[in-house]
This record gives C-alpha cells, sequence and structure tokens, in this order.
C-alpha cells in the first residue's frame, strides 16, 4: 500500500484564457465497481479506462488480498476472479487510505462472508463514520468486533456463517449504503430488497445486470425504487469500457465557465441522469456548455462537453438535486463565487460526513478568499461577484480532502489575488492527472516549496 505524503501546498493565480482539448479519468464510481464485479465472477473481466488513482487502486489490493488475480496489460486492467460466493479471508488488514467508497462497499463484499476482516485507514477516513452502512450488515447477520467510537476506522468485522436475506429501506440517499447491501446480498440465500425512496447513481445495479444477476428493479406508487436481488447467482467475466468521471470533469468545466474568453472541450464523459446535476444547475445559472457527439458506451449515455466563459447569475438549487451532484457542491460554490447575485444551495447534510465536513471546509475556504457566504446548517449561500474583484489572497485548508483541494486551485484562476491551499498531494486519490491537464491548458498552477 502507498502511504500519504508529505503535505505540498500549491497555488493558483489569474490565468489566461483555458483552450483546447481535454480527457478527464475513468468515473471513480464505476472504476471500483468493475474491480469487484470482476473480482467476484467466474472468468476474465477485461477493463479499459480504468481510473488509476490511489483510492482505485486501494480496492484492488483489497481484491488481491481474497484471492483475485489483477494486473495490468498493455491499456487495460485484467481481473481473473474468484468466482461468487469463494473469496479467502485476507491475512491482513485492509489499508484503504482516503478511499471512502472502496471501504464502504468492500464492507458489504465481505459481511455476508464466515470470516474476520479488519478495516484501516488515513486520518481523514478514520474521521468518517461507517455507521449507516453497516446498520443493515448488522441486520444480514455482520458483527462489529471492534471499532473506534461512532463506527469508525479501524474496524474489524466478523460475518456471519450463513447470512439472512433482508428487506432494508436506506435512511438517507446514499448510494453507498444501497451498494453495501446489494453486494452483501450476493453471498446471502434468498432475495435481498432494497428500498430507494429517492433514487441515487445506479451504477451497482446497472452493472450487476451486466455480470448476470438476478436483479429486478421496481418502482412504487410513490416513486421508491426496490431493487430485488437473489443471492447465490454465478457472476460472468464482462468487458468494462470506464467512462470519463464526471465529477472530475467538473473541476475543467467551471474553470472554462469563469475564466474570460475561455473555450474548452471535456472529451468521453458520463451522461448518467443520477450524475448530471451539476450540469443541469450550471446551465439554469446561465453557463454555455454543449454536449457534442452524445452517444452510448458499455451500457451508459456519455458525451462530448464544450464549454466557454459565460456571464453566470445566482439560482437556488434545490435539496432534491442534492443525490445527483452530491460531490460537485465544492466546485459549484466556486462557479456562484463568480455569479451575479446570490446561490442557495439546499439539502446539504450529507456533506458533513464526506473526506472532511465539505460544507463546512467550503465556507471557511470562501471567506478566507474574501467571498460573501452563509453556510447554514444543511445549505450554504454564495453572494457571487462576477469580476473576482477582491477575491483570493487567503490559504485554504484541505483537510485532506480532494475535491476541496481542486475546487479552490480553479477559484485562484480567475480571482484578483493568487489563492493558496494547504496540500496538493491528496488529489492523486481521484484525479492525478489533475496538475498537469489544467497546466497544459492554461492554468497557472505552481507548487509551493514545504508548506508554505
Amino acid at each position: 500500500m502507498t502511504v500519504h505524503s508529505r503535505p505540498r501546498a500549491a497555488q493558483s493565480r489569474r490565468s489566461s484564457a483555458l483552450k483546447g482539448n481535454m480527457r478527464v479519468p475513468g468515473d471513480k464510481s464505476i472504476s471500483h465497481r468493475s474491480l469487484m464485479f470482476g473480482g467476484l465472477a467466474s472468468g476474465r473481466t477485461r477493463i479499459t479506462g480504468l481510473l488509476e488513482s490511489e483510492d482505485v487502486l486501494r480496492t484492488a489490493d483489497a481484491l488481491r488480498a481474497m484471492g483475485a488475480l489483477i494486473a495490468r496489460e498493455d491499456d487495460a486492467w485484467v481481473v481473473e476472479g474468484t468466482g461468487n460466493g469463494c473469496l479467502l479471508e485476507p491475512q491482513e488488514p485492509f489499508d484503504f487510505g482516503n478511499a471512502g467508497t472502496g471501504a464502504r462497499l468492500t464492507m458489504g463484499l465481505v459481511g455476508s462472508y464466515d470470516m474476520t476482516t479488519r478495516f484501516t485507514g488515513d486520518a481523514s477516513l478514520s474521521s468518517r463514520p461507517m455507521g449507516r452502512v453497516l446498520d443493515p450488515l448488522r441486520q444480514m447477520g455482520l458483527q462489529v468486533v471492534e471499532a473506534a467510537p461512532g463506527d469508525r476506522l479501524p474496524i474489524t468485522l466478523r460475518g456471519p456463517r450463513h447470512a439472512a436475506p433482508i428487506t432494508y429501506r436506506v435512511p438517507v440517499p446514499s448510494a453507498q449504503v444501497k451498494s453495501a447491501v446489494l453486494l452483501a446480498a450476493l453471498n446471502t440465500p434468498g432475495v435481498t430488497t432494497v428500498i430507494e425512496p429517492v433514487m441515487t447513481r445506479d451504477h451497482t445495479e446497472k452493472m450487476l445486470t451486466g455480470f448476470g444477476a438476478a436483479i429486478e428493479v421496481k418502482v412504487d406508487k410513490e416513486r421508491a425504487r426496490h431493487i430485488s436481488i437473489e443471492g447465490r447467482s454465478i457472476l460472468r467475466g464482462q468487458q468494462i469500457a470506464v467512462p470519463g468521471d464526471p465529477s472530475s470533469a467538473a473541476f475543467p468545466l467551471v474553470a472554462a465557465l469563469i475564466v474570460p474568453d475561455s473555450d474548452m472541450v471535456i472529451e468521453n464523459v458520463l451522461m448518467n441522469p443520477t450524475r448530471t446535476g451539476l450540469i443541469l444547475t450550471l446551465q439554469e445559472m446561465g453557463a454555455d456548455i454543449e454536449l457534442l457527439n452524445r452517444r452510448f458506451a458499455g451500457g451508459e449515455e456519455v458525451a462530448d462537453l464544450r464549454a466557454r466563459h459565460s456571464r453566470l447569475k445566482g439560482v437556488t438549487v434545490p435539496p432534491e438535486r442534492a443525490p445527483s451532484m452530491i460531490d460537485e457542491y465544492p466546485i459549484l460554490a466556486v462557479a456562484a463565487s463568480y455569479a451575479e447575485g446570490e446561490t442557495l444551495m439546499l439539502g446539504l447534510e450529507e456533506l458533513r460526513v464526506k473526506e472532511s465536513d465539505r460544507l463546512s471546509a467550503v465556507a471557511e475556504g470562501l471567506k478566507v478568499n474574501g467571498i460573501d457566504c452563509a453556510e447554514g446548517e444543511a445549505t450554504l449561500s454564495v453572494h457571487g461577484r462576477p469580476d473576482g474583484k477582491g477575491f483570493g489572497g487567503g490559504k485554504v485548508a484541505t483537510h485532506l480532502d480532494h475535491r476541496i483541494a481542486m475546487s479552490f486551485l480553479v477559484l485562484g484562476l480567475a480571482s484578483e489575488k493568487p489563492v493558496t491551499i494547504d496540500d496538493e498531494t491528496m488529489i492523486a486519490t481521484s484525479f492525478p492527472q489533475f496538475m498537469g491537464l489544467m497546466t497544459a491548458a492554461g492554468a497557472m498552477f505552481e507548487a509551493l516549496e514545504g508548506n508554505a
């Protein structure tokens, strides 16, 4: 396992027009799931476009520790799975670093196996509660042998001799909780059902269908989704092409909107409707975003996004949109900083339990850079200024959060004064090429010596 690097500060400053075409790395959610389902399948799974970030590689290490063979071959990753129900007990603890998705989904993966597993992570991951995932797994028979207070890492789990199928209504919208239960259900006899009152990203359901799982989705009269899966089915290896991550595309997209005279194309971006809330919101704000070459690849719609500098206006973002853009609120706050008037974001309670308390981290970062904002318990209000006059000059505490780091580096590209972040090393957890790709497009980034 890699170890988190020593902190390295970085700075961004007002840039000339951003130009050119860019291809962002593969989608993180689909990359994690590709390795997991490939690791459980019988036969070979070949994955192109896999996100080769620290987060995803930790998931690959976990699958290897349980018997899957995973290797890079030329431009693809090849997985020889163990077969569903045949994972081996790992000999060492899983170290998931900063990877919340990998840790929570793997808890589901092992949650129905008669074996002991231990989960560790870095300071950021160890501060994040795991109870919402562990609660339904406990109902299936999982025992939490040891955990830090509040169901936090390090955690030791003991799976049941015979897992029990459950019907579980997800209390708050969470694709991770839904997916963890469905993963546990794969090794559980009988039918397990997850009821999802508010739809979240549906990659797990789509990909399980592709791998051959017996899964059915129905929608009731209240529009809740009932996802039922029959355990112990045979999964077959697949060919997977991972599309570009819309959460990563969000950073160059907003940069092009706020830096004058910019005109950029971000290629091959996933357009799954459970992931496009940011694009819809930016368009409502007046963003010039054009979807080009819309097509289907690997069962998902993708497109090339052309973004040009735009005169943005403030809007109210409704709470029901949060599940489709939960990772994009930090960069939306940056866009709102350069919009005319107030942007009010509602329903943000989930941001309190991300890699950091993202709601507070965003508000603090905006304030130290001269931006008028107000943080509520589950809201953020930003009063923007299109010319960026008076913005910048502050140093942002990233709290080991890659999205906070990238968002505030983008902020500095149109601000009057430079913006500094205390650490850029954790950007590698999701978007290792961020600095290089943005610099090639014209962004003015600078790594600083020490903690600057």
